[in-house]
C-alpha cells in the first residue's frame, strides 16, 4: 500500500485498485478550510493520476466525517492572494472534481455531516452512513446560501420539495431518514461501518475500469440533464455577497452565539 500523502489536511493511501481518501483535520471536525478544499480537488487529480485506482473511499478522521464550512478561516485574509469571490468559489470547484474523478467514489459517513460536508457526501457516487450519523445544513441559519452547486445535487438526489424544506428550516435529520429518501445508499451499525465500506469497495474493484468509468458517466450525465450542475459558477458571487452583507453577517453571529456552551 502506497500511503505517502503530499497534503496537509487530507491522508491518501492506494492499495491496488482502491484509494483511500481521509478528511484529516479531526481536532477541527474535518471543518473545510479553503486550504482543504484545495486540497480535495488536487486529490481528485492525483488520483485520476493512479490509472489502477477504480474506487475511492472518501471519510473523515476522528469523531465526525465533516463538520461543513469553516466561517472562521473564510472571514479572514487568504494567504494565497485570492479574491473574496475566488475563495467563496473553492467549494463548488472542490465538489466539480470529485464528481468528475475517474474512479467510482464511496462516501462512508460517522458522525456530523454539515452543510459543505453534505455537498463533498453529494458529490460521491455511493454513500453509505452509520446509523448514529446526523446530518444538517445550517447555512441559512447562518446567514449565508447553501453554495457550491449543493442546491441541485440536493435537488436531483431528494427533490425540490425537501431540498427547500431541509435548506430552509435548517433541522438536522438522521441517517434513516436519509435512507428514506435516497440520499444514502446504506446504513450500517457504526461498528460494522469501515467493514462494510471495504466489502463494497472490493466488490466494485473487482469488476472491470471500463464498465465502470462508462455507468458513472451514463449516470451522471443524465443527472445533469435532471438538475444541472452547470450555472452553480454564480454560487461564488452570491456567497461572496452574503459574506459581506450586515444582515446576513448578523445572523450567522446570532447563531454561532445561541450554540456557545455557557460556561
Amino acid at each position: 500500500m502506497s500511503t505517502d500523502s503530499p497534503f496537509e489536511t487530507l491522508a491518501v493511501a492506494v492499495d491496488g485498485a482502491i484509494g483511500r481518501l481521509e478528511l484529516a483535520r479531526p481536532a477541527r471536525l474535518n471543518a473545510m478550510s479553503r486550504q482543504l478544499l484545495r486540497e480535495l480537488a488536487a486529490a481528485a487529480a492525483w488520483f485520476d493520476d493512479h490509472g489502477e485506482v477504480k474506487v475511492v473511499v472518501v471519510t473523515g478522521q476522528g469523531r465526525a466525517f465533516c463538520a461543513g464550512f469553516d466561517l472562521g478561516d473564510f472571514t479572514t485574509a487568504d494567504d494565497a492572494g485570492l479574491s473574496p469571490r475566488d475563495g467563496a468559489d473553492l467549494g463548488r470547484v472542490m465538489a466539480e472534481a470529485v464528481t468528475g474523478m475517474r474512479a467510482l467514489t464511496i462516501a462512508g459517513i460517522h458522525g456530523h455531516c454539515v452543510g459543505g460536508g453534505l455537498v463533498l457526501a453529494a458529490a460521491c457516487d455511493l454513500r453509505v452512513a452509520a446509523a448514529d450519523a446526523v446530518f444538517s445544513i445550517p447555512e441559512v441559519d447562518l446567514g449565508i446560501p447553501l453554495a457550491w452547486g449543493g442546491i441541485p445535487r440536493l435537488v436531483r438526489e431528494i427533490g425540490p420539495a425537501l431540498t427547500k424544506e431541509l435548506v430552509l428550516t435548517c433541522r438536522a435529520f438522521d441517517a434513516r431518514e436519509a435512507l428514506a429518501v435516497r440520499f444514502l445508499n446504506r446504513v450500517v451499525e457504526p461498528d460494522r461501518l469501515q467493514v462494510t465500506l471495504d466489502e463494497l469497495a472490493a466488490s466494485l474493484a473487482a469488476k472491470s475500469a471500463l464498465t465502470l468509468q462508462v455507468t458513472k458517466r451514463q449516470v451522471n450525465a443524465v443527472a445533469e440533464e435532471m438538475g444541472s450542475t452547470a450555472h452553480a459558477f454564480v454560487d461564488g458571487d452570491v456567497l461572496a455577497s452574503a459574506l459581506a452583507d450586515p444582515e446576513s453577517r448578523a445572523a450567522g453571529r446570532s447563531y454561532l452565539e445561541r450554540r456557545r456552551p455557557r460556561g
